[in-house]
């Protein structure tokens, strides 16, 4: 039985939606955050907040609808599907380790390297790539400032600092995007992902998943407005990067995985499975997605 939730004043169903506060989610949420279309019965309300904040958020329940690290899933799956749309996915490109100039991989591996959460996909893909080194978690916006003030000699960066590392003259010493491209024989690498509450039930479900797909194709077909729109959450870049940042992670595969996605998905599950990192329990194969033709 699906759970009871606060209605607004029109008697309109009040679903909770959590998404990261960077240009891509933005851009991928800006027809549902200003109504552009309608939604009967519903009314959505956007809490944004860094995506290890939101894993966890998800691991209690707070949420209908939460973006998350395809690294968390699996300790959610009981409460959570994840949607068929929505992916954060890097197709020959992805989160990467960056330095200041001459630092070699081996000081890096040799020194604590700065990552963005320990439930993050970019930190299990380290993993996967380097192995055991010394991390340490810092937010993922302080991690460029804090190569740069010398207090670490490497991070590994997310979001928008993938295009602004170049600006402050930093190499990157592994993309973990290009790592899994070759890997894995070309699939793209899984990085985040909507998940939906199973206790609101199948419909409700069903529903969420469609309109939150709407929302990422009003903003694809109608890309200027919510371009502006998402450039609020870039910290301070310019248009042009702007623009490549959300056409990097707001593509096709947003709107559909696809088998490749799919099969990517469960892939990485099982590689984190093979470290240590995913529950050996879980069973990845039996991966369902809400609005996926294979339902």
């Amino acid at each position: 039985m699906a759970t009871e939730l606060p209605l607004d004043s029109d008697g309109n169903i009040i679903i909770r939606i959590g998404h990261s506060p960077d240009p891509d989610d933005a851009f991928m949420f800006h027809a549902m955050t200003t109504n552009a279309f309608p939604t009967p019965g519903y009314r959505f309300v956007h809490e944004l907040q860094d995506i290890e904040t939101l894993n966890h958020r998800a691991m209690r329940k707070e949420l209908e609808v939460s973006a998350v690290s395809i690294h968390a899933f699996p300790d959610i799956s009981n409460d959570y599907a994840l949607m068929n749309c929505g992916a954060s996915m890097g197709e020959g490109y992805g989160p990467m380790v960056v330095a200041l100039k001459g630092v070699t991989k081996e000081e890096a591996k040799a020194n604590i390297i700065a990552i963005p959460g320990y439930k993050t996909s970019a930190y299990m893909g380290i993993k996967l790539c380097w192995g055991d080194s010394n991390y340490e978690v810092v937010p993922f916006d302080e991690i460029i400032p804090r190569i740069l003030d010398g207090t670490y000699k490497s991070g590994l960066i997310i979001h928008e600092g993938q295009l602004t590392y170049a600006e402050h003259d930093l190499d990157v010493l592994v993309d973990l995007g290009i790592w899994w491209n070759e890997k894995t024989g070309g699939l793209p690498m899984p990085l985040g992902g909507n998940v939906v509450r199973r206790d609101l039930g199948r419909e409700m479900m069903e529903d969420i998943t469609m309109y939150t797909k709407m929302s990422i194709e009003h903003s694809i077909s109608n890309p200027d407005e919510a371009l502006e729109f998402a450039k609020k959450w870039g910290r301070g870049i310019d248009d042009a990067t702007n623009r490549e940042f959300v056409t990097m992670y707001v593509n096709d595969r947003t709107i559909d995985y696809k088998k490749e996605g799919r099969d990517s998905i469960r892939q990485f599950l099982k590689e984190g499975q093979r470290i240590g990192l995913i529950d050996s329990n879980f069973d990845v194969d039996g991966l369902k997605f809400i609005g996926s033709p294979e339902e």
